[in-house]
């Protein structure tokens, strides 16, 4: 029974003409989408910024030109979070665990098992989209906070810390009264209800937010 096709691509890159077309067949056999090449630098050529559809990258760790760990590097170097699937041929084992040191999600060594392929594939792909609903929940959150006045956004940093008004206060030289004003300003337009919720809003938008 077929996948459901995801929101999202799946992009092969292998040198071997033979291996590169059966993984494809393999993948769009599977409900995925895909898109190959044959070598890192025909990638970096086709796309000068990471592709929206990006679901993860199955790559051959030994190519020439541009090997995959180089093409790692240089994804890395761009700041594009991909998640890569690496595969190996026998002796390269060391390369991989390489590969995997600076933030591949998995290696196979060939020949591999289709389905042993395919799972690693969905994991990785599972991967990419939980880091887009992290993105998408932090911007969710800076967006809100934007809405904050700076000293609003003093008053909340405070109270997220689970200051009181009064001590708020004496910390800004404010009155408690303009202190209590500026926190009802500040809950009514991040809808937080509570300290708490205002905490898990700010952590959301930055998790260092509230590190001394």
């Amino acid at each position: 029974m077929k996948q459901k096709s995801p929101p999202c691509t799946v992009y092969v890159i292998d040198d071997d003409d033979s291996f590169r077309g059966s993984l494809v067949f393999l993948l769009e056999s599977s409900g995925w989408q895909v898109d190959a090449y044959d070598s890192a630098t025909a990638f970096l050529a086709q796309h000068t910024v990471l592709p929206g559809d990006m679901g993860c990258l199955v790559l051959d760790i030994r190519m020439p030109m541009m090997s995959g760990l180089a093409l790692q590097q240089q994804l890395i170097e761009l700041g594009w979070p991909v998640s890569i699937i690496f595969m190996t041929g026998h002796g390269d084992v060391q390369m991989a665990v390489q590969g995997m040191k600076a933030g591949a999600c998995d290696f196979l060594e060939k020949p591999f098992h289709d389905q042993a392929f395919l799972d690693a594939v969905s994991q990785a792909v599972a991967r990419t989209q939980h880091a887009r609903v992290r993105e998408r929940s932090q911007a969710d959150a800076q967006a809100i906070l934007s809405q904050l006045s700076p000293r609003e956004a003093e008053v909340a940093q405070l109270v997220a810390r689970g200051l009181p008004n009064k001590q708020i206060a004496r910390y800004l030289g404010i009155s408690e009264k303009t202190v209590h004003i500026h926190r009802q300003h500040v809950m009514e337009k991040t809808a937080a209800g509570n300290a708490p919720s205002l905490t898990r809003l700010m952590l959301r938008a930055d998790p260092g937010a509230l590190l001394d």
